[in-house]
Formats: structure tokens, sequence, C-alpha cells
């Protein structure tokens, strides 16, 4: 009896691409000595999306979907694939066909004969992409892996092939504010990276606008790296030794030369100066409570609305 293969298919609005990405996938399976069990999370998709993942389940009881009650984000609904996906393997894939399909015959060759636990993907070119957000992406690698114990590849794509073990592995962490390319390195396993170069969309428009990006970038920094904290305290005592000294000018002056008021548009700047660091402190400090504020309310990830898999 053949393995089989959890493909986990994220979609917000993607009634144009899922039915093309089933097609290409079932070219793949041929080439494949595995079974194929789909999971197509709709993420409160205002669009056909859901309909379609209807029309696909009735066609193929291989075909399942899980829909949300509204969009709690990309993160959530790779979390909810990963719970339902019953396979040996278990893939994550965009819809949208800039994860190569071809790819995976390939993965799967070097997972099974280097006794891998992950094959993953990172592109080697952004052909196609904004120039300022490929900037950005690339500081974001350098600065996440300077300030980071966990190195993550630039590059990397959630596109990945992984076994049972690191599947289950990843499903331990629990946490409400989730990064999953950070989250996939930490837990370790062995794991090689397959090079590709970057793929269009075959078809819609992305829902990942530049200031999402920032904001996903942002929660990465703050997730696996406590350095913006350190920042905030080493700023704040440069400052306070800074002010000591300056107090310490200021007697000595008025004491040596008389008291002047000549000087008061540098102490006004100054004070602004201050009060602006003080504030930008308080912002790296209230990110970090703000997470863990919403860890401690325990809500779920994610809920869902409607799903082939078992009645509501």
């Amino acid at each position: 009896m053949n393995a089989k293969l959890s493909i986990i298919v994220p979609c917000y609005n993607e009634e144009e691409s899922i039915e093309m990405f089933y097609d290409a996938m079932e070219k793949i399976k041929k080439q494949m000595p595995l079974n194929f069990e789909y999971w197509f999370i709709d993420d409160g998709s205002t669009d056909h999306s859901l309909k379609t993942m209807r029309k696909l389940n009735r066609q193929d009881k291989n075909v399942h979907y899980l829909s949300f009650s509204k969009n709690f984000g990309k993160e959530a609904a790779l979390y909810a694939g990963l719970q339902h996906a019953t396979g040996d393997y278990v893939t994550v894939m965009d819809v949208d066909l800039q994860d190569p399909p071809e790819l995976l015959p390939e993965m799967y060759h070097l997972l099974v004969s280097k006794r891998l636990d992950c094959v993953g993907t990172r592109r080697t070119t952004r052909t196609g992409e904004p120039k300022l957000r490929s900037f950005f992406a690339k500081t974001f690698y350098k600065l996440i892996n300077s300030i980071s114990n966990v190195k993550m590849v630039d590059g990397a794509r959630d596109y990945r092939l992984m076994n049972r073990s690191m599947v289950n592995a990843v499903l331990q962490l629990c946490e409400f504010n989730r990064f999953s390319k950070g989250i996939f390195e930490w837990v370790g396993f062995k794991t090689e990276y397959i090079p590709f170069e970057n793929q269009e969309r075959q078809a819609g428009t992305t829902s990942w606008s530049f200031w999402k990006l920032f904001n996903y970038s942002i929660d990465g920094i703050i997730n696996f790296s406590e350095i913006p904290l350190d920042i905030a305290s080493i700023v704040g005592a440069l400052t306070c030794l800074g002010s000591i000294l300056t107090l310490i000018f200021i007697v000595i002056r008025a004491l040596c030369f008389g008291d002047s008021v000549n000087g008061w548009p540098s102490l006004v700047s100054f004070i602004l100066f201050l009060g602006g660091i003080q504030l930008l402190c308080l912002g790296i400090i209230g990110k970090y409570i703000g997470k863990i504020f919403l860890e401690t309310k325990r809500r779920p990830i994610y809920l869902i609305k409607e799903s082939d898999a078992y009645e509501l």
C-alpha cells in the first residue's frame, strides 16, 4: 500500500487558482509513488473559493476543505492544515502555483534517499517582485539572522515536504502568535533546501501588501529575538548617562559663569529628543507586552465554519 502525501493549501480569495492548482497537482501525482490527500483551507474568502472547494470535493473524495468563520491569516490556515493532515508526508503549498509542483518528485526523492526529515525550497531570484520589497526582504533575513539564535535561510518559502515526525513536532508549538518560517527552523530536524527561480502568479492577485509583509517581518523578529528589548535597555541607559553628564555640565557652568537663559532652543530640542527615545523604547516594550497579552487570552488560533471532514 502506497504511503500518503497530505497537501496543505491556504486560500484567500483564490477562486481563479484553485482548479488550476488541482489540475497541475494531478499531473504530478502520476510521477510519484504516493496517494494524494488535499486540504484546501478557506481563510474567510469573500469570493467563490469555498464553492470551488465544494465542487472539487464532490468530484474527488481525496479533496478536503476547511472554511474559517473569518479571515484569521495564512499562519492560522497553515496550522489548521497541519492539524487535519493524515498523511505520512505533508507539504505546504501556495495555490497560485508560485510554488512549482514539478519540484515535488525531486523533493520526495531527496527526502527518502538521504533520510531527511524535511526538504524545503528557497528562491534564488526575485524576478517580477518590486525592488523595494526585494530590498526589505533581503534586509530582514540579514537582520533576523544577526539577532536571533534561530537561523533562517534567505529566500526560504513555506513550500516544503516534511515527514510525520517533523509535523508532529511543529504541532506541539501551539502558540497564538505564529511565524512558521521560524518555527520550522526552531524545531530542528534534518533539512535541506532546493533552489528555484521565482515564479509569477498564474491567476488572481496577491493579498500581501508591503505593509502586511512589513508587519509580518516585525512579528518574526519579536517572536524569535529579545534583542530589541536589549537595545531599548541600552539606549535608555546611555540616555540616562548622557542626561547626568549634561546636568553636571550645566551646574558647573552656572557656578563658574553664572546662570543664563541663553540656549533654550537647544534645551527644548534635547527634551524632545529624550521624549522620542522614551516613546521608542516604550513602543518596543509594548509590542512584546501585546504578544504576551494575546497569548494569555488563550483564544483559539482559528474557528471553523464549515468542513467536509466532520459535522460542526
